[in-house]
């Protein structure tokens, strides 16, 4: 068994478990300490049974609970040299506890098997992770400005997809943010719009994902219904029947979100 689940997923944090039942981990911690452990506690895990955590990048909304929970709690984390080293800038981790890698390279947590991708982020050396267990699959791709091949090996078996579908470009334009914000959020390290989630999507369902779940949707520049619509007239031109052939759902941004089973 695998499992994954969202206990938030926005601009203004990001934090994904994935269990195989034994062995728990997080895919960063970007809400505080206490959303993080009230959520373990809720989904019956207590928080000190924590494997580690892997970080995708060090941008506030990914490490925000960082500090107060490697404070608390005795786990190790998982990160790529360059964001190690912009990490460390912000949040002061023992180096035996904190394990590189460079994207690319695979290792094994507990009973997971970890396979790290780079992704073309605004960031150190951002990375995208697929977790197995059991024969089963998920992957999280997110923060990211296209999708390179890379991205797109690493989703390659994977039963779940949990994809970035951050804005919507015509919204994003008009909206009220300065132009430099503007143009980073569609530049090639930035993040992925809609349509382009809706690619990534697709590629997903055809490289084998049963259900794609959309995440990081901004709350100033997108709403769930039209992340949702996007990417499912994507997968049904491509000839995906919706509730049969994918399951499609949308991350909750503040609240933990649906447990599924890969």
């Amino acid at each position: 068994m695998l499992t994954l689940t969202t206990l938030a997923s926005g601009s203004s944090g990001n934090c994904t478990l994935v269990s195989d039942g034994t062995t728990h981990i997080l895919i960063d911690a970007g809400i505080s300490a206490r959303r993080i452990t009230t959520a373990l506690k809720g989904l019956g895990i207590p928080p000190q049974d924590l494997a580690g955590v892997l970080v995708t990048h060090e941008h506030t909304d990914h490490i925000s609970g960082l500090a107060t929970l490697t404070r608390q709690l005795d786990f190790p984390l998982y990160a790529s040299g360059g964001t190690a080293v912009a990490m460390g800038r912000k949040v002061p981790v023992a180096p035996e506890r904190m394990h590189t890698f460079r994207p690319g390279e695979c290792f094994t947590v507990g009973g997971l098997e970890v396979e790290t991708f780079p992704t073309p982020h605004d960031a150190a050396e951002s990375t995208g992770y697929a977790i197995s267990a059991h024969g089963r699959k998920a992957a999280v791709v997110t923060d990211l400005g296209y999708v390179t091949h890379a991205v797109e090996r690493g989703i390659q078996g994977a039963h779940l997809l949990l994809a970035e579908a951050n804005y919507e470009p015509e919204w994003l334009q008009s909206g009220p943010y300065p132009y430099f914000l503007k143009a980073r959020i569609q530049g090639e390290r930035g993040h992925l719009s809609n349509r382009a989630g809706a690619e990534l999507a697709c590629l997903g369902a055809e490289a084998g994902a049963a259900t794609v779940v959309l995440a990081h949707l901004s709350k100033e520049n997108n709403t769930p219904q039209r992340a949702y619509d996007t990417v499912r007239s994507a997968l049904e031109r491509q000839g995906a029947v919706i509730g049969r052939d994918v399951c499609l759902e949308v991350a909750p941004r503040d609240c933990t979100g649906t447990t599924y089973t890969v």
